[in-house]
């Protein structure tokens, strides 16, 4: 969405498939604390300082319209503490560990995703949540 220089090249796609979500409402979408960390570190490692200093603008923006309900999604609120991390290390309801993951290429970014699913299904009732995501690895897990 953010037109972020070498990620962007589904951006078509996403855009459709989330137009298509707000018109349905067939979901609420949440931003997962991943989500934002991950997309801050690929801005951050731009080599162009304009490109670097343009994408960042726009996800301060995007991220300002979080805090004020203006987005399609959500934050994600959630605790990081011990319980968090001991879910993470554990792998969550994945069946596997951190360390499991790892070696099998699967990022504790993208299982802590999962964990954060997980969290989120935890304090809610009656709702199922899924993981919108073109990555074919954390799809499986999704």
């Amino acid at each position: 969405m953010l037109e972020v220089p070498g990620k962007c090249q589904d951006r078509e796609k996403v855009l459709q498939e989330l137009r298509r979500k707000r018109e349905v409402r067939d979901c609420d979408l949440l931003l997962p604390v991943t989500a934002v960390i991950e997309t801050g570190n690929h801005i951050a490692q731009l080599a162009d300082g304009y490109q670097r200093r343009t994408s960042a603008e726009k996800f301060a923006a995007v991220l300002r319209m979080v805090v004020e309900g203006k987005a399609p999604w959500a934050l994600n609120e959630v605790e990081w503490d011990a319980a968090h991390l001991s879910t993470l290390i554990a792998g969550g309801s994945t069946g596997s560990s951190l360390v499991e993951h790892a070696c099998n290429r699967l990022g504790c970014g993208d299982l802590n995703i999962l964990i954060e699913r997980d969290r989120y299904l935890a304090r809610t009732s009656g709702i199922t949540a899924t993981v919108w995501t073109l990555d074919e690895l954390l799809s499986a897990y999704a």
